[in-house]
């Protein structure tokens, strides 16, 4: 009876923690669909900025641009900002994104170049200090924040370009799960510094109208060019918290029905025994009674 006594104890247990899962991915799933309209209504002007960096960059025609566009000359100091989630229960989310950086930061090393990290989320920083805790420089703690806002990404874009400012890293990169579905989040690593500005396309070159600028191209992008490194990590703090709710609605669906499918094999394990232990004692009153 006593082994009865455990598998009932399992059984509950399993029937708690299946309740748990189940409101947890209903939490999950409310709050991915105001996560995902806000990563979705911040593309289209992070693409439009990047558009409007190209035709700046394209308009240059040889001059000397700012340092935040052309660089220092110079890769061998690199920072890397590595956004991950504040709390766990996602799934490979968290991990996918601090292997994504520490596989980047062991090829810089084995380079030889110079590696710093920034960390934004908890769970990002406790997986990268167990083997790297020498190169994190500072931790960004955004737990506080019920939604992530612009306010939330201006404070980490004006450190970056602080420090680029006093000369200690010469490219920065940041890293973040892109959201694609629910079932599909693709781990990102975007340039910032110097910004990355992709080349335009022979359709684009063709539709391009000729502007005048006023002021000069140098002076817009000198404007332009701090505000886009704040909208590109606001854009990818918006997509890793599509991405982490994402993650963790699929994650908890999965619990959930694994402690289903617990449930059934521990309640037939627990009907086999108790219909054991019945015919065992029916046996020994029939063997009695004979005996008699």
């Amino acid at each position: 009876m006593a082994n009865l006594k455990e598998l009932k104890n399992r059984i509950t247990s399993v029937t708690s923690t299946q309740k748990i899962t189940k409101a947890m991915k209903m939490v999950a799933a409310a709050k991915l669909r105001h996560a995902e309209e806000a990563a979705n209504a911040a593309r289209p002007y992070a693409e439009r900025m990047e558009a409007m960096m190209v035709s700046l960059a394209s308009g240059l025609e040889g001059r000397e641009g700012p340092r935040l566009l052309q660089g220092k000359g110079s890769d061998q100091r690199h920072l890397l900002i590595v956004a991950t989630g504040e709390r766990g229960l996602c799934g490979g989310f968290n991990s996918s994104i601090a292997k994504a950086a520490a596989q980047r930061a062991e090829k810089l090393i084995a380079a030889g170049k110079d590696v710093k990290i920034l960390c934004v989320g908890k769970k990002g920083r406790d997986a990268l200090k167990r083997k790297y805790s020498k190169l994190i420089i500072d931790f960004v703690d955004l737990s506080g924040s019920k939604r992530i806002g612009f306010g939330d990404a201006q404070p980490i874009a004006q450190r970056a370009l602080a420090m680029f400012e006093n000369d200690e890293f010469d490219v920065c990169s940041i890293f973040y799960a892109k959201f694609v579905s629910v079932l599909t989040q693709e781990v990102t690593e975007q340039q910032l510094i110097p910004a990355s500005i992709p080349e335009a396309s022979d359709e684009d070159a063709e539709n391009e109208v000729d502007y005048d600028y006023e002021p000069e191209e140098e002076e817009i992008l000198a404007d332009l060019l701090p505000r886009n490194i704040s909208v590109q990590v606001y854009k990818a703090l918006l997509e890793n918290s599509a991405s982490e709710q994402g993650a963790r609605m699929s994650a908890m669906d999965n619990a959930t029905r694994n402690a289903g499918e617990m449930i059934d094999k521990l309640t037939l394990q627990y009907n086999r025994e108790r219909q054991a232990a019945i015919t065992s004692e029916l046996i020994e009153i029939i063997s009695g009674a004979e005996a008699l």
